[in-house]
């Protein structure tokens, strides 16, 4: 079994997630892309109050005693946080292909019968996009080179499901990212 690399387990709002991402330092290792993930199996109706620390111990188990990974994926996101699990700055495990160049962010919901874009699904949504966002402003992960799980050719299921649409993704991330920059930009100097 590969030596476990640890975990965060801390849950941010999209605006703390801006501000713990701020602190970090691509140094050893820098991602180049993201890759979307579902969890599928919780979905949003097993997980009615989302994901807890409880939940991130139970992944690490999983990953570290069940799987005898070294990691997982680096961000798990549902419809009230962001969860940091893999460091970062640090190498995952979450699609054979692009473990080594890739940022793995597994979101909440089975999105084969799930909304995505209403209700907790579509807020799921919110803060996926909110977190790849800040990825690409601190990291400099362009949001076109995302990725789909289900484009890894070592995959084959259909990860992270039928209702999200990669183009919608990285067009609602492109537009985020130059809304916040806009706003940056019109705040007063010195404010």
């Amino acid at each position: 079994m590969a030596a476990w690399t640890g975990i965060v387990g801390n849950g941010y709002t999209p605006e703390a997630f801006d501000a713990y991402c701020r602190t970090l330092r691509w140094a050893a290792w820098k991602p180049g892309f993201v890759v979307l993930h579902n969890t599928g199996a919780p979905s949003l109706a097993q997980r009615p109050l989302g994901f807890t620390r409880q939940h991130m111990a139970g992944f690490e188990a999983f990953y570290r005693d069940t799987r005898g990974w070294s990691a997982g994926p680096h961000l798990f996101v549902d419809d009230r946080l962001i969860w940091v699990f893999t460091p970062l700055t640090r190498p995952g495990v979450h699609s054979p292909s692009w473990n080594r160049v890739a940022l793995g962010c597994e979101m909440l919901g089975d999105y084969d019968r799930e909304s995505f874009t209403e209700g907790r699904g579509g807020q799921v949504r919110a803060n996926a996009v909110a977190a790849l966002a800040t990825l690409a402003a601190v990291a400099g992960i362009e949001p076109g080179g995302m990725r789909l799980h289900r484009e890894d050719p070592l995959t084959t299921h259909a990860c992270p499901g039928r209702a999200v649409e990669k183009a919608a993704m990285v067009r609602s991330v492109r537009d985020l990212v130059a809304a916040r920059h806009a706003a940056v930009a019109a705040r007063p100097v010195g404010a």
